[in-house]
């Protein structure tokens, strides 16, 4: 984790999907920096960490102030009620949209159920996570800050990703427009591209083992290794910082150099 210390204290933070993987990591950096954190998900844990301490309970014990309102970011209602759950707390002062959904298949297999469903969690999921954050932020007449999760596969793709790559890529327009549209209210729209993270939404998490043999897991990543999420999480909380007053628009890539090649 960085070393580098960010002052969040009286502001508050919405992070969609920060029950696990670069979310949760993302929330409890927010939470420690001084944030009051609000974690919109589908629910406090992922099924395969039942046992693990929720986000918002674990920056909670470690001192924060956080809570858990549910969410699915594909309705736009939800993203209403998460915004309007942060005026309990003053009004939303950054806005996290990371939630984001993962179906593999080629262009010759995709359904259109699919299509509707990542295009609905990692396109519109961010779009009006922007749009109704900004519209409070513009209401309270606050310098926001919004921060998207989108990834490698905004200018690089992979086979049978199809779904992934489309939706990622829309991540990059929808940060840049906002940002262009949103700049002389003050509100900075930036965004994050993350590269292969050790997640449980990331395939690498089924084909480490595979990978750690084939010697896979580490060849295409310069610095030897996937990152992990609290890396990636650090590049978002720099973003949103006073320190990044100057930046907007712009996808920050964390990907230990493997969008070089």
């Amino acid at each position: 984790m960085s070393n580098v210390t960010y002052d969040y204290d009286g502001r508050t933070v919405i992070v969609t999907g920060a029950s696990s993987g670069i979310g949760r990591a993302i929330a409890t950096q927010f939470g420690e920096a001084g944030a009051a954190v609000i974690n919109a998900d589908l629910r406090p844990n992922p099924p395969e960490d039942a046992d693990r301490l929720p986000t918002h309970e674990l920056i909670e014990d470690r001192g924060g102030n956080a809570e858990y309102v549910e969410t699915d970011v594909s309705n736009r209602r939800d993203i209403e009620t998460v915004v309007e759950a942060a005026r309990e707390y003053g009004g939303v002062d950054v806005m996290v949209n990371n939630a984001g959904a993962h179906v593999s298949g080629s262009v010759l297999d995709v359904t259109s159920e699919e299509a509707e469903m990542m295009e609905a969690v990692n396109t519109g999921g961010v779009l009006f996570g922007c749009q109704i954050a900004a519209a409070d932020m513009l209401e309270r007449d606050v310098e926001g800050r919004i921060v998207n999760t989108a990834s490698i596969r905004t200018d690089t793709v992979r086979e049978d990703q199809i779904l992934y790559n489309m939706t990622k890529a829309a991540i990059k327009m929808i940060t840049r427009s906002a940002a262009i549209e949103l700049a002389a209210d003050g509100i900075r729209v930036n965004g994050i591209s993350p590269g292969r993270t050790s997640t449980g939404l990331s395939e690498l998490t089924e084909k480490a083992e595979e990978w750690s043999e084939s010697g896979d897991l580490v060849k295409p990543i310069p610095v030897g290794r996937p990152a992990q999420p609290e890396e990636i999480a650090s590049g978002a909380l720099f973003l949103a910082s006073d320190e990044a007053e100057y930046v907007t628009g712009e996808l920050l890539t964390i990907d230990g150099g493997w969008s070089i090649y």
